[in-house]
């Protein structure tokens, strides 16, 4: 658990920074949350006022410092069909399922199930969410003035040339600046925030879904609810994971869990939908700066503040602006290195980082990516391993007995090799199984230890397990039955 004085730094430790990268955060959520809230087919303001709740929320009760959090695509896409057969109130309470959902995982300590996600998938999680945000910006590039292409091409010239000029100010609040006062001044003929969709003229209110507490009820939401909770999660830890690797510190999961649970609670209470973690909003933040627990809570108050109180200025803000900074996001975001590691990498590294690109642009899913990425990582983990497995033997000078040595893993991938290694059909009054070297992991390689003793017992040798080591004792005692009354019968009887 984080300290008093820890968390109190987490908030004041770099004030003047996270607040402006809070305000770059800020105006570049405005049209995404709109955006977001366009295709879970409701009101701009739902995704608006969530984006608020869930930023102020995570910045207090989350485990990650300098990450954004707010509603996403990722997790409006999941409540669509939801919004058109039930309506609103129903994706209100769905997130405040989901948000119980995740603090449950964040108490039950699910956190802890990143360090099964290999760096492979890591890395294809990356470049795809890299390439899904240029895509994103491809609307905004087609069937558009050639002024927008003059636009974001100065916006991208002075977000990567203006901190050659000083850094005190970070360049994407510059360019959206800079861009804006051209636009306005000149009368360009651009698409602007205000095009996107109308904002909400007051605060959010305190509101209780309407819907009929009944079993019929939690069972059409439980679904949305758990995809929701799962795929919000899932980003959410892994962008944990690449801020923790931009900032050199290390982010506490299972709060994050908790925090994030919290705030998808909180703000369907308020109007909000669910959301999670952005990978692209915290890039922003942190390449403006932005480290504390303060960028996020900045983000979220600067964000109603500006629909609310400065709507009329923030509806001008040009389009341009806000895809340069993204462009620029994309292209930091990406896994350069990635391309030239594929030579040196192994082959199989390179197939789960390419399949996790391939699966996550194809169907815009991340927790399929992510999932087809680990299973193919473990698969092929469990391949590679259990080449590593060998069984030598020698025969005694008389002829009666022989000594098998296995050396390796012994589990699941390697079990039927195991079994094929020993030659039934000799005629043998004693055999010992050397497995000083090897280690016993699974039930599968249990049944087939058991397999290979009692074959050779019901063939009249005499069977002498040595060198297993503890862990291993330990299962075989569980599992085996080789070693039980009527282990023959029980095994072959059948």
């Amino acid at each position: 658990m984080i300290s008093l004085s820890a968390y109190r730094d987490q908030w004041i430790g770099n004030i003047r920074g996270d607040l402006l990268a809070g305000l770059v955060v800020s105006l570049a959520l405005i049209p995404e949350a709109i955006a977001f809230s366009i295709i879970a087919g409701v009101d701009p303001k739902v995704g608006l006022y969530a984006s608020f709740a869930i930023a102020v929320v995570v910045a207090i009760a989350g485990g990650r410092p300098g990450m954004i959090s707010a509603a996403t695509a990722a997790t409006a896409v999941l409540m669509v069909t939801l919004v058109r057969d039930h309506g609103l109130q129903y994706l209100l309470a769905a997130s405040v399922l989901a948000g119980l959902l995740q603090i449950a995982a964040g108490f039950l300590k699910l956190g802890a199930l990143m360090r099964f996600v290999s760096r492979s998938v890591m890395t294809g999680f990356v470049n795809a969410l890299a390439i899904l945000i240029l895509m994103a910006q491809l609307p905004e590039l087609m069937g558009v003035p050639s002024l927008t292409y003059v636009m974001v091409a100065g916006g991208l010239a002075i977000i990567y040339l203006f901190p050659y000029v000083t850094k005190t100010i970070p360049s994407p609040l510059i360019c959206i600046l800079v861009l804006t006062s051209i636009s306005i001044y000149f009368g360009l003929d651009v698409r602007t925030v205000g095009d996107m969709g109308d904002l909400p003229a007051t605060l959010p209110v305190f509101l209780i879904p309407d819907i009929p507490l009944t079993l019929d009820t939690f069972l059409i939401i439980l679904p949305y609810s758990a995809a929701v909770a799962a795929v919000g999660l899932l980003e959410s830890l892994m962008t944990t994971n690449i801020v923790d690797d931009l900032t050199d510190t290390v982010g506490d999961k299972n709060q994050e869990c908790i925090g994030q649970g919290l705030a998808n609670t909180a703000t369907a209470f308020i109007g909000g939908m669910a959301g999670c973690a952005m990978i692209g909003q915290s890039m922003i933040n942190v390449k403006s700066g932005g480290r504390g627990r303060l960028s996020c809570f900045a983000a979220g108050v600067f964000l109603l503040f500006m629909i609310v109180v400065l709507g009329d200025w923030v509806r001008q803000i040009p389009m341009p602006a806000l895809v340069a900074i993204m462009i620029m996001v994309s292209i930091g975001t990406f896994s350069w290195s990635s391309i030239k590691n594929l030579r040196s990498h192994p082959r199989s590294s390179s197939i789960v980082m390419l399949a996790t690109v391939v699966c996550v642009v194809a169907t815009h899913n991340l927790a399929i990516g992510v999932f087809v990425g680990v299973l193919l990582a473990g698969l092929f983990f469990a391949w590679k391993i259990a080449q590593i497995f060998r069984v030598t033997s020698h025969r005694s000078t008389d002829g009666k007995s022989r000594t098998y040595i296995v050396e390796g893993q012994v589990f699941f991938a390697s079990a039927d090799a195991f079994t094929a290694a020993f030659d039934f059909k000799e005629a043998l009054e004693h055999v010992t199984i050397d497995v000083s070297r090897a280690h016993i992991w699974d039930i599968s390689s249990v049944a087939a230890l058991d397999m290979v003793v009692l074959k050779f017992r019901r063939d009249g040798a005499t069977v002498d397990i040595i060198g297993m080591n503890e862990a291993s004792e330990t299962i075989v005692d569980q599992l085996g039955v080789h070693d039980k009354p009527g282990a023959l019968d029980r095994l072959f009887g059948h």
